[in-house]
């Protein structure tokens, strides 16, 4: 997909060849209870001459932490403003078992490290350039290290910013929180409850990080629109949004595609539309992209929402019992049902309650609401990402 530097596409690598065989390493990975996936993106990574030395000294400094080597593969992209890598670990250590890796390494333990090889590799950074870092991110429209030191900073969701530090550079950094919390606050994602406290949106970072995405996906329009020789500034477009119930059959021909989704390897096309506007629309990681070649003439349609079989059968049982669902019932009013199909039910309703769709009782019942089947159909609207089809 024209990811490295030379708008050719990537070529795996590990850490001992700079052309390694995936096919390989899928067999190896055959059995594996699970493998991690990372994205690697050095804020600095337009400095670095190569990001290959950077990566594999990233993955021994992890072998360290770690106690085991590591079985990896690892591509590098240069498709975007900020290079990066993308990492597959497989899920096994040297001795053939589960690699567990703890989620705070996996959070923060892998950027300390980065952080600790960038600044090896490139130097410290002055006083100077992480005051004029922290200064852009101020105002930007996406989460960034102030947000994700605000969030650290909380207690209970509230900020307290009245300290007088006494250090310059203590001082500066202070003053680079509170100028964001100001503008967290005129963006609805900030309260000042009293002097100097500020209480954050338990939403503050999966909007920012939508907001980021949402500015990712217009850059990608202008240079897409750009490439299809086409007008960025005049031409009309939008972000096809597949939840949305309004969402129209859109017609058109594909004019750009690549990715969007690099972690899950999901796609985007964008139609230049019969209504006259370019879509820019997020396709299933499923979809084959052999069938959307450039050019193509393509129809997409609205997510389709609504209750799985699996939800009716659970309304169902519970209607008959009193708002409960449990085994017992499901079995009773289907004798025929296999203790496996009941449990595939049973798995449903755990992924409803981590929505808080229903309530699990200590018995084992389930508390079905009344509004089940519009709680569960909103849910499915919240969750599409993706339109239900796309046909050419």
């Amino acid at each position: 997909d024209g990811v490295s530097k030379e708008h050719e596409p990537g070529r795996l690598y590990d850490a001992a060849h700079d052309e390694a065989d995936g096919k390989a390493f899928l067999d190896r990975s055959d059995g594996d209870r699970h493998q991690f996936r990372f994205i690697v993106s050095p804020e600095d990574a337009t400095e670095l001459a190569n990001l290959k030395p950077f990566v594999r000294d990233l993955m021994g400094a992890m072998e360290k932490d770690l106690g085991t080597r590591l079985d990896w593969v690892a591509v590098d992209h240069f498709n975007t403003e900020h290079p990066h890598t993308h990492i597959v670990l497989r899920g096994k250590d040297e001795l053939g078992k589960d690699l567990v890796i703890a989620r705070d390494y996996i959070a923060n333990g892998m950027r300390r490290r980065a952080s600790e090889l960038l600044t090896l590799e490139l130097g410290p950074q002055t006083v100077r350039e992480l005051g004029q870092k922290l200064a852009r991110q101020v105002e930007q429209d996406r989460f960034t290290d102030l947000d994700r030191a605000l969030v650290r900073d909380a207690v209970d969701g509230i900020v307290d910013a009245r300290a007088n530090p006494q250090h310059a550079d203590e001082r500066f950094r202070h003053a680079m929180k509170v100028g964001r919390l100001r503008v967290l606050a005129w963006r609805g994602l900030a309260e000042e409850t009293g002097p100097g406290r500020w209480r954050l949106s338990p939403n503050l970072e999966e909007t920012l990080r939508r907001s980021g995405e949402r500015g990712d996906i217009i850059k990608t329009l202008h240079r897409g629109l750009r490439q299809a020789g086409l007008d960025a500034g005049a031409s009309e477009f939008s972000i096809y949004d597949p939840a949305d119930p309004r969402a129209p059959t859109v017609t058109g021909r594909i004019i750009d595609r690549g990715r969007h989704d690099e972690l899950n390897d999901g796609h985007y096309v964008m139609i230049d539309a019969a209504d006259g506007r370019v879509h820019y629309v997020a396709l299933d990681p499923r979809q084959e992209m052999e069938d959307l070649p450039l050019g193509a003439v393509v129809e997409v349609g609205p997510a389709a929402t609504g209750m799985k079989p699996s939800d009716r059968t659970i309304a169902e049982i519970a209607r008959r019992n009193d708002g409960l669902y449990t085994t017992d019932a499901h079995h009773t009013v289907d004798p025929r049902a296999s203790d496996d199909f009941v449990q595939a039910h049973v798995r449903r309703l755990e992924a409803l309650r981590r929505a808080n769709v229903v309530r699990r009782f200590p018995d084992g019942s389930w508390e079905i609401p009344e509004n089940f089947e519009g709680r569960v159909e909103a849910l499915a609207k919240k969750q599409a990402r993706y339109p239900s089809r796309i046909t050419t």
